[in-house]
């Protein structure tokens, strides 16, 4: 099941860095300089405003400090992966006091600020939304795909889709590091806000009546993957412009959502190049 928003221009962004890395394929465990260790330092690291991943709390604990945790990390759109004792103990680190969080390797960006940036530029917008999401090595194909073919952001809700983590990025090839990616704190709120800059949203449904082809991609758009297991969730679905179908001529049930990705960016693009 694939969603779609559009735009092409290959102009450079202040967010993109230079050099794409070597493509590897191996789990990685954090490494230690990018851990923050015991429930205060998260603390402090949520109020200074920086950028984590997620934050690992052991299943077990409970109290005021955690409740504030709790509640910071929702404020910041940081999400929170209730584990065993285990899982902490398994990054090698004393003293977790059953809370560790990892720091973001991506720089969220704001989606408004985003927005404002493609416009004021002359570009026209094309987004990419991820809604359920949860392999990494799907993640970093659709990450790779995007930039090639000239995405302005990712978009990603800050529950329910996979971490973007080393491996990530790995698999994108860095393509995640010169990639906007802005984390909402619902896709809801997010079809809202682009339906309020101009931005029509767009899903691939197996069922759809209109082809890929048919559907206008000239236009400021964006695209809305689901995951391969249950697609777009309904009420994302409902609220989108249209729904298309990419044709095939084979009776397999769907594609992979990172070649369904690709298929859909290159007819954005080469409705894009003709116009």
């Amino acid at each position: 099941m694939v969603f779609l928003f559009c735009t092409i221009n290959q102009k450079t962004f202040p967010f993109r860095e230079q050099g794409m890395k070597n493509f590897r394929q191996q789990q990685q465990r954090p490494k230690k300089n990018t851990l923050v260790i015991g429930r205060q330092a998260v603390i402090a690291a949520l109020e200074s405003g920086k950028q984590l991943e997620r934050i690992y709390l052991q299943a077990t604990v409970h109290g005021e400090v955690i409740d504030t945790i709790r509640t910071l990390a929702e404020k910041h759109l940081v999400p929170i992966n209730k584990v065993p004792v285990e899982k902490l103990n398994s990054l090698n680190v004393s003293n977790h006091e059953g809370c560790i969080a990892v720091i973001s390797k991506i720089q969220y960006q704001n989606l408004q600020d985003v927005i404002s940036f493609v416009v004021e530029n002359g570009e026209t917008p094309l987004f990419i939304m991820l809604d359920g999401i949860t392999d990494i090595r799907n993640i970093g194909a659709i990450a790779r795909s995007a930039y090639c073919f000239g995405v302005h952001a990712i978009i990603i809700p800050d529950k329910g889709v996979g971490a973007l983590n080393e491996d990530a990025i790995l698999t994108s090839a860095g393509a995640l590091e010169k990639l906007p990616v802005c984390r909402v704190g619902s896709l809801m709120k997010a079809v809202d806000e682009l339906h309020l800059n101009g931005i029509k949203v767009f899903a691939s449904e197996m069922t759809a009546e209109k082809k890929l082809y048919d559907i206008e991609m000239t236009e400021p758009c964006a695209i809305v993957l689901g995951g391969e297991e249950h697609g777009v969730y309904p009420a994302l679905m409902k609220i989108c412009d249209e729904q298309f179908q990419i044709p095939m001529t084979g009776d397999f049930e769907s594609l992979n959502v990172s070649v369904a990705n690709g298929i859909i960016l290159y007819e954005v693009m080469k409705q894009r190049k003709t116009v």
